[in-house]
């Protein structure tokens, strides 16, 4: 494995071995060594925990990093193409680590670099790294990925952890539940896909009847930056809010991740429950992304 694209491109078994790493590097198991390898984090698009943990990471298993955040600082604002940027950088980094508004510029830096690329994020594409740490959040919490049920909450169109995440579990027999305002669904394209592969799935606008089936609730917020115009997006802002009221009877087992930043689709008096597990949720990134890079760079 070069880089890290997309989880179209993983099979169950690579998907396994992160997990795997991830948990080994947790415990103490492992202890992967970077040193004297730099990393260039290229976050053209806002972000905390991903760059956060993304750095911590990174420097956990004696690693360099150097950023770009953002491009009125660099060649970029006078016009220098994406292209020249990339091969600038692959000439001082020994990995990319890169978010974009751009859907596809992963893929194409994938392309243009001799180094390997980690998608942080593309516009409203894919966030492999995040669905990575999903999953092992979902096996800490649940002891397996397989036959859960699942409910995916709030904007299916936009969001790109919930996009990464349904192809993530493709090869576990999950059974979603796709909770949105009408036109917030999920594409097309990856109903088609679920289709094909003969996965369960009901798209559905209220989420309280299905609440008790779950194993998982992931929720998403609203994505005010991915819409049109501010009207549109004031229509929808809140139409889930998850409360305590809402808990009375979830299995045991239950557990509600979001990728964070929240907003208002999870009330504060949530975060006291036994169920809620967002923050864990974000902590296992730094885990997760050192196998990542570990992996990539064949530290391991």
């Amino acid at each position: 494995m070069n880089n890290l694209i997309s989880m179209r491109d993983l099979s169950k078994q690579e998907i396994e071995r992160f997990l795997d790493i991830a948990a080994k590097i947790e415990s103490g198991e492992l202890r992967p060594d970077i040193s004297r390898k730099l990393a260039a984090l290229l976050f053209f698009e806002p972000s905390t925990r991903t760059l956060f943990s993304f750095e911590t990471a990174v420097k956990k298993i004696g690693g360099e990093t150097f950023s770009m955040i953002g491009t009125s600082s660099s060649s970029v604002k006078k016009g220098e193409s994406l292209h020249d940027t990339l091969k600038t950088i692959s000439m001082y980094a020994d990995l990319i680590v890169m978010r974009t508004t751009i859907e596809g510029a992963a893929r194409y830096a994938s392309e243009v670099v001799d180094i390997p690329i980690v998608n942080a994020g593309d516009g409203a594409n894919q966030h492999p790294t995040q669905s990575l740490l999903d999953l092992y959040s979902m096996v800490k919490t649940q002891g397996t990925l397989n036959n859960l049920t699942l409910g995916l909450v709030g904007d299916l169109r936009y969001g790109r952890t919930v996009h990464s995440l349904v192809q993530a579990l493709k090869d576990f027999n999950p059974k979603f539940y796709f909770a949105s305002p009408a036109h917030l669904r999920m594409p097309s394209s990856i109903i088609h896909d679920l289709k094909e592969k003969n996965i369960q799935f009901e798209e559905i606008e209220e989420i309280d009847s299905i609440i008790n089936e779950l194993d998982i609730m992931y929720v998403t917020r609203i994505q005010r930056e991915r819409f049109p115009s501010l009207e549109e997006y004031e229509k929808v802002k809140d139409s889930y809010v998850i409360d305590v009221n809402m808990l009375d009877n979830v299995k045991d087992n239950f557990k509600i991740l979001h990728p964070l930043p929240r907003v208002n689709e999870i009330t504060k008096a949530v975060d006291k429950t036994p169920y809620a597990y967002y923050f864990e949720q974000a902590k296992n990134g730094v885990y997760m992304r050192q196998a990542i890079l570990s992996i990539l760079l064949k530290a391991i």
